[in-house]
């Protein structure tokens, strides 16, 4: 089991699953997903390295994606690959998962 996954299921309490489908006609995945409080979390790797995510077919294309989880009811938290593992994301999924503003 990777580290965030047991990280999160340990603090939270709650089941993550990697490499989630949630549109099954693109064939679209998340990074991680928490089912049962539709979370998605995507890693965007390659922020400060014109990776695909900051290039323009990329960023369109995740922009397509992210719109389509709005519409399905998602909520999307996005963070850099350094962040992944840290109090900061978990705290902000546990907030998400509490409703906190």
């Amino acid at each position: 089991m990777n580290l965030f996954i047991a990280l999160v299921q340990k603090e939270l309490d709650v089941m993550v699953t990697p490499e989630y489908r949630f549109d099954d006609t693109r064939k679209w995945r998340i990074d991680y997903a928490i089912i049962d409080h539709k979370i998605a979390i995507e890693v965007e790797g390659g922020v400060f390295t014109q990776g695909r995510h900051t290039r323009g077919a990329g960023f369109v294309n995740d922009m397509e994606k992210y719109n389509a989880l709005t519409v399905q009811g998602w909520r999307l938290i996005r963070v850099q690959p350094k962040d992944l593992v840290t109090v900061k994301t978990l705290n902000l999924i546990k907030d998400t998962i509490n409703g906190n503003k």
